[in-house]
């Protein structure tokens, strides 16, 4: 039983988010991939689905949490503790949503870079594997031509590809982590 619960509060950690920002995303109306950030959708006083993006975020940010702070604390600590920085990061994306200008744009840039050092991170842990590093690089070159060239216009598809890239990652920890129980 314990297999089955560490696999499903991981998966929990990841599907919940994508599947609420796919929902709020469809439910706007408005939103493009192409011309707006994820965290448009979050915005409380301009976006109608807000509620959905922010409770995907929150609610994901809880199960990473739970994943790293029960599951993976035995398995690695420093993966864990970056497991448990990323989780915060997300939530502190949803609690301080568009809404706070500065603020929100400094703990998004937190939740991204704490994804680059979980990818750095795997990759120092399990040498094995060059797939961490190539997913940093295809991360960073999607916000390189977004600050660069502002392509594309909005920043939603290189949030995307830097969230995207880590799920291989992720998903493969999950069941190094949880094949351990």
């Amino acid at each position: 039983m314990a297999k089955v619960n560490c696999y499903v509060i991981a998966v929990l950690g990841y599907l919940i988010p994508l599947l609420l920002i796919f929902i709020a995303s469809v439910m706007s109306g408005w939103f493009n991939l192409f011309n707006n950030a994820l965290s448009d959708l979050g915005h409380a006083t301009r976006s109608n689905v807000a509620l959905i993006f922010n409770l995907g975020l929150s609610l994901g940010s809880l199960f990473v949490i739970l994943f790293a702070s029960i599951y993976s604390i035995r398995f690695n600590k420093v993966l864990s503790l970056l497991l448990i920085f990323s989780g915060f990061s997300l939530n502190l994306v949803a609690i301080f949503d568009e809404v706070y200008g500065v603020t929100h744009f400094v703990v998004s840039v937190i939740f991204f870079v704490s994804l680059a050092a979980l990818l750095i991170g795997y990759y120092i842990v399990f040498k094995n594997s060059v797939l961490p590093l190539l997913a940093l690089g295809v991360s960073a070159l999607s916000w390189f031509l977004y600050f660069t060239y502002r392509f594309p216009r909005g920043a939603a598809l290189p949030e995307l590809v830097s969230i995207l890239v880590v799920l291989p990652i992720y998903l493969d920890y999950m069941r190094k982590v949880c094949r351990n129980t």
